[in-house]
C-alpha cells in the first residue's frame, strides 16, 4: 500500500476529531462549531455541533464570490429530447435564486419539507439547491414511482409542497407524471399546500388550481424578470438537509436523514481524495437524482468541490445505442465516470466486442468507478480492457452517503484485488463478526459492521423514527452500525463484500455466498450477467439456483452452456456448493437503480407470498422469471399481493 493512504488513514485513527476539523476547512462556515463531535447528541453523536452554514452557499455562491462565476457548473445532456445545455455558476445561481423566490413566495421556509418528484431535468437540481438555500428539507422521490409510494412519502415527511413535472421520458414512450401525482395527493393524509408542475414540451398536463397546482415554469420566469435576491438562510450544521427514502420499502417507509455540515465535509473530502478530481474538471455520475448516488455525486459532491457535473437523461443502451456513455464522455471531456456495474453489464451484452468504445476519443478519461451492485471481476476486467483506465469498485450505501471502502485515486491507487472494493476509508473502522457479534479471522465470512461513531456524512437517524433506527441498525451488534452486508476482510485489510446478509445461504450446514457463485458464473465467456439465489430444499435446507442472461451474439446450445457453468462452479468453489440448477432468462428483474431483486425471485421460487417491489423497473420481468421456474418444475407460485 502507498504511504499516502496509510498516512491519511493513520491520521484519522490517531485523532478523528482533528482529522475532520482539518477536512472542514474546505467548507465555508457562518459560525464555527462549538464541538467537532458531541457524543451525547442524537442516536450515536453529532458532528460539528453549534456550527452554522448553508449547503447552497457552499455549492454555488462561494464559487461565484471566488471569481469562478463563468466556469461551467452543470452540463445537461438529454438524448431523450436532443437537448444539451451548459450552465455556468453565475447561471446556476440565477436559476436557484428564482426557484427559491417562488418557494418563498408560497410560504416555504426553514425546516419545511418539500417532495421533489421529477425526471432528470435541470430544474430538479435547481430545486434541490433552492430548498437548501431556504433551509427547507427536500425529499427526492424517483420520478415515475407509483402513486401509493409517493403518497406514503408525502405523509411520512408531512410535505408542505411537491415539485413535479408533467412527464418523464423512457425509450420509446412518454411517462405521464401528473396523473400519478394527482392520485398520490388524493391518497395522502397530509395534503401539500402547493404542487409546482413543470410543463414539458413532450406532454402538457392539466393543472388542478383548486388543489394548489402552480405552473412552475411560468412562476420561475416571472421571478427571473423581477430579479429578487434570496439570500442563503443560515442553518445549523446538525439541521437536516434532506430525507431520502430507501429503495424497496413497503408499508412505513424508512427516511434516511442527512445533515448539512457533516454531509458537506465528507463529500468535499471524498471528491479530492477518493475520486481524485480537481476544481474545474468534469465529473459524471451516471445515475438518477432519485437515488443516493444522484444526491451525493450528481448534485452536492461535485458542486461542493467546484467541479462541472453532468446531468444525463438517458440509458446506457437504447438511447440510441450502447455507445451513448462514450459519446458523453468524449463530448464533454469527462475525467472521472461513476456508474453502476449493471450499466456496464448492459453495455457488454449489447457490445461484447467493444466496437462502440473505438468510435470516440476517450483519452481524457482517467478512471471509472463502480458501485450500487456487486461488481463481478469479469465485468471489471472487460471494462479495463475496453477503456484502458483504472476501473475501481467501491462500496457504500444510501445510509452512509459516501464510500465506506474504496481504492482512493486521490491518495494514490493501491494494488487491485478483483472482487474487492479495496480498503476502508478514513472514518470507517470496518470489522467482520459472526452472528453472535464475535470478531472472525481474516478470510472468514461474516457480518460486516462499522464501529461507532459513524463519520460525518452518514445518516443521523430515520425521519421521526430514532427508535426504529436504533433497532434496525444499532442494536443487533452493540457499539457497531450493522451494514446488513456479508463478507470478509483479508490479511491485507482488503474488504470483500459478498452479498446482503439475506443472500448468504445455508446449504447442508455450510454458509455459502451467492455473490461468490455469481462471480464464477460471470467468468463464462457467453454470460452477460447473472444472479444466484438460495431456494428451499427439504434435504439440505437451501440449494443455489442460477439465472443467466447470455450475450447477444451467442449461438451455442444453452444446455451446453448450462453444463459448463455447473462444472465451473464445482471446479472453483467445490462440490459443497451443491450448484446444479441453472436457467437461462432473457433479463433479470431489477430496481430502477439497477439492483437485482434477488429476494423477490427467491420468494417466487419458494412459493412464498410476495409483494410487487415499489422500485421495480419492469414488473413484466417477474412474470418471465415465474414462467421459467414453472417450466423447470421449481415451485407452486402464489400470486403477488
Amino acid at each position: 500500500m502507498t504511504m499516502s493512504y496509510l498516512d491519511t488513514f493513520k491520521a484519522w485513527q490517531n485523532d478523528p476529531e482533528a482529522f475532520w476539523k482539518t477536512a472542514a476547512d474546505a467548507i465555508d462556515w457562518f459560525k464555527p462549531a462549538t464541538s467537532i463531535f458531541d457524543g451525547e447528541q442524537g442516536t450515536y453523536g453529532r458532528w460539528f455541533s453549534g456550527a452554522e452554514t448553508n449547503t447552497c452557499h457552499n455549492c454555488v455562491d462561494r464559487h461565484v464570490l471566488a471569481g469562478r462565476g463563468a466556469d461551467t457548473a452543470l452540463i445537461y445532456d438529454s438524448p431523450m429530447t436532443g437537448l444539451k445545455r451548459r450552465y455556468s455558476f453565475d447561471e446556476l445561481l440565477a436559476e436557484v435564486k428564482a426557484i427559491a423566490a417562488v418557494l418563498r413566495n408560497h410560504g416555504i421556509g426553514r425546516g419545511d419539507r418539500v417532495v421533489i418528484y421529477m425526471p432528470m431535468v435541470p430544474e430538479a437540481v435547481f430545486s434541490m439547491l433552492a430548498c437548501a438555500r431556504l433551509g427547507a428539507v427536500h425529499s427526492v422521490v424517483f420520478g415515475g414511482f407509483a402513486a401509493h409510494e409517493l403518497a406514503t412519502r408525502i405523509d411520512d415527511c408531512s410535505a408542505k409542497a411537491v415539485i413535479s413535472a408533467s412527464c418523464g421520458l423512457e425509450p420509446g414512450r412518454v411517462v405521464p407524471y401528473k396523473p400519478m401525482l394527482d392520485h398520490a395527493v388524493d391518497l395522502a393524509r397530509v395534503k401539500p399546500d402547493y404542487c409546482f408542475v413543470l410543463q414539458r414540451d413532450e406532454l402538457h398536463a392539466p393543472l388542478r388550481y383548486e388543489h394548489g397546482d402552480v405552473d412552475f415554469g411560468q412562476a420561475i420566469e416571472a421571478e427571473k424578470l423581477l430579479g429578487n435576491d434570496v439570500p442563503c438562510t443560515p442553518v445549523l450544521a446538525t439541521d437536516p438537509l434532506y430525507v431520502l427514502y430507501t429503495s424497496g420499502t413497503t408499508g412505513q417507509p424508512k427516511g434516511v436523514v442527512r445533515d448539512n455540515g457533516g454531509h458537506m465535509v465528507a463529500l468535499s473530502w471524498s471528491m479530492r481524495n477518493i475520486y481524485g478530481v480537481k476544481p474545474g474538471e468534469v465529473f459524471w455520475a451516471a445515475s438518477d437524482i432519485g437515488w443516493v448516488v444522484g444526491h451525493s455525486y450528481i448534485v452536492y459532491g461535485p458542486l461542493l468541490a467546484g467541479n462541472a457535473t453532468v446531468l444525463f437523461e438517458g440509458k446506457p443502451v437504447g438511447t440510441p445505442d450502447a455507445g451513448t456513455f462514450w459519446r458523453v464522455v468524449s463530448e464533454h471531456d469527462v475525467k472521472v465516470l461513476f456508474t453502476a456495474p449493471t450499466a456496464f453489464r448492459a453495455i457488454k451484452r449489447d457490445d461484447p466486442d467493444g466496437e462502440f468504445f473505438r468510435k470516440y476519443d476517450l483519452s481524457g478519461l482517467r478512471a471509472l468507478f463502480l458501485a450500487g451492485e456487486r461488481a463481478d471481476p469479469e465485468t471489471i476486467k472487460w471494462a479495463e480492457m475496453q477503456l484502458q483506465v483504472p476501473v475501481i469498485d467501491h462500496w457504500w450505501q444510501t445510509e452512509t452517503g459516501w464510500p465506506m471502502a474504496a481504492n482512493p485515486a486521490g491518495l494514490g491507487l493501491l494494488p487491485i484485488k478483483y472482487g474487492s472494493p479495496a480498503v476502508a476509508m478514513p472514518g470507517y473502522q470496518i470489522e467482520v463478526v459472526d452472528d453472535a457479534g464475535h470478531p472472525v479471522g481474516p478470510g472468514t465470512l461474516g457480518n460486516i459492521v462499522v464501529k461507532l461513531p459513524l463519520p460525518p456524512g452518514c445518516l443521523v437517524s430515520f425521519w421521526n423514527a430514532d427508535e426504529r433506527f436504533r433497532a434496525s441498525c444499532l442494536e443487533e451488534f452493540p457499539g457497531y452500525y450493522k451494514t446488513a452486508d456479508a463478507g470478509m476482510i483479508d490479511d491485507e485489510s482488503y474488504v470483500f463484500v459478498m452479498a446482503r446478509t439475506d443472500d448468504i445461504i445455508n446449504c447442508a450446514g455450510h454458509r455459502l455466498s451467492t455473490g461468490a457463485m455469481e462471480e464464477v458464473c460471470a467468468m463464462h465467456p457467453d454470460v452477460a450477467e447473472c444472479a444466484v439465489i438460495g431456494i428451499a430444499d427439504d434435504l439440505k435446507g437451501q440449494v443455489p439456483c442460477g439465472f443467466l442472461v447470455l450475450k447477444r451474439n451467442v449461438s451455442r446450445e444453452t444446455s451446453a452452456i448450462q453444463r459448463e457453468i455447473v462444472q465451473l462452479v464445482r471446479d472453483e468453489i467445490g462440490p459443497v456448493a451443491a450448484f446444479k440448477t441453472v436457467m437461462v432468462v432473457e433479463r433479470l428483474p431489477k430496481t430502477r437503480s439497477g439492483k437485482i431483486l434477488r429476494g423477490t425471485m427467491q420468494k417466487i421460487a419458494d412459493g412464498l407470498p410476495w409483494k410487487m417491489p415499489a422500485t421495480i423497473d419492469d414488473p413484466a420481468i417477474l412474470d418471465e422469471i415465474t414462467a421459467v421456474l414453472q417450466r423447470n418444475g421449481m415451485a407452486q407460485i402464489p400470486l403477488a399481493s
